[in-house]
């Protein structure tokens, strides 16, 4: 992948764009004047993998808290804003370190300056954020509708605003329900400007379908060479969304932290309780944070030899399996002691 090199930005303290690694984001659902719920689930986010994280400020209890929560947190705090050009404002002053507006509903250019200027006294980056369905009437008419062109020319049209007043911590999201017009919007304005790029589907659905959907969306940008952070939206728990984000990442190898697991589907040559297995090795790893790649197979076709440039594995057998490293095997164990031998294994190596 030739990766498109866009403008840095800095979110708090957090890297977007340029060389910067390709962050994950998450959205929560709490309200985020409930200060104890609200940092719960952004610890959660945390623990999960999450980089940086986005709450709706309705209004001004919102915008205060920021500053309490903040004091909780470890990672960059996006406060999202519609319409009130004033919770922009105090979000800012309370420490928010970027803002997600779509200038267009703020309001007059005069409440708009107000906005940049109190992000530019605090470096604070602007996201402009232009869906599907949040089109101006005047590109919708010029386009004939909801299509990449529209929702290109809406989002520069805020872009040359902000431009305009001075202000070009900027960077873009493009977001569409349907997969195929989010990856055309998002490769048209990769051609037009630098700017770092937010990726996501938006509105993708449940857990399972959303998965799907984000990840042949998102999946095609990144290795397209597109994007500089990435949100997954999911209708469930967001760390779902963060899971499913830092998996897509991985699977591109454009995220080089925790531990991957691969593993056979199974078939007729598997005598071990092959799924049982892998759930278990998934719960065990989830505090192990170096990077390993292990392997969960069925049989010895596919471990080690499918699976040889995994860090460590499992090849099932009649009632016992193979523990090996990088394709050799190390010892042959019985079928009840395979999971704990592995761990054995892989906690020496993460010392």
């Amino acid at each position: 992948m030739n990766r498109k090199k866009t403008r840095k930005i800095m979110v708090g303290n957090v890297p977007v764009g340029g060389d910067s690694p390709i962050t994950v984001q998450s959205m929560i659902n709490t309200v985020t004047k409930d200060i104890e719920s609200t940092v719960k689930q952004i610890k959660e986010l945390e623990d999960a993998g999450c980089h940086i994280i986005r709450a709706a400020i309705n209004d001004l209890e919102d915008a205060k808290a920021i500053k309490k929560i903040k004091k909780e947190i470890k990672i960059p705090f996006i406060a999202d804003i519609q319409f009130d050009y004033r919770l922009a404002i105090a979000a800012v002053e309370n420490g928010a370190d970027c803002l997600r507006i779509n200038p267009g509903n703020i309001g007059s250019k005069e409440k708009v300056m107000e906005v940049v200027k109190s992000c530019r006294e605090r470096k604070v980056p602007i996201r402009i954020g232009v869906n599907s369905g949040s089109i101006k009437k005047e590109f919708l008419e010029k386009y004939n509708g909801v299509n990449a062109d529209s929702m290109v020319y809406s989002a520069l049209e805020q872009v040359r605003l902000l431009e305009d007043m001075g202000h070009e911590d900027i960077k873009i999201s493009l977001k569409a329900s349907s997969v195929r017009l989010t990856i055309e919007a998002y490769e048209k304005i990769s051609e037009m400007v630098n700017y770092p790029l937010h990726l996501g589907v938006t509105e993708a659905g449940p857990v399972w379908r959303g998965t799907i959907k984000s990840a042949v969306g998102i999946g095609t940008l990144l290795a397209k060479g597109i994007g500089d952070t990435i949100r997954v939206s999911l209708t469930g728990n967001p760390v779902e969304e963060v899971k499913v984000g830092r998996e897509i990442l991985k699977s591109l190898g454009l995220l080089n932290e925790g531990v991957e697991i691969i593993s056979c589907p199974t078939c007729g040559r598997t005598k071990i309780k092959l799924i049982d297995m892998v759930e278990e090795v998934e719960k065990r790893l989830k505090s192990i944070d170096k990077p390993l790649k292990v392997a969960i197979m069925g049989c010895a076709v596919n471990g080690p030899g499918e699976a040889r440039e995994a860090d460590v594995g499992i090849a099932g057998g009649q009632g016992e399996g193979l523990i090996f490293k990088k394709g050799q095997i190390i010892k042959k164990v019985k079928e009840e002691y395979l999971i704990d031998e592995l761990m054995k294994e892989i906690e020496e190596m993460d010392k």
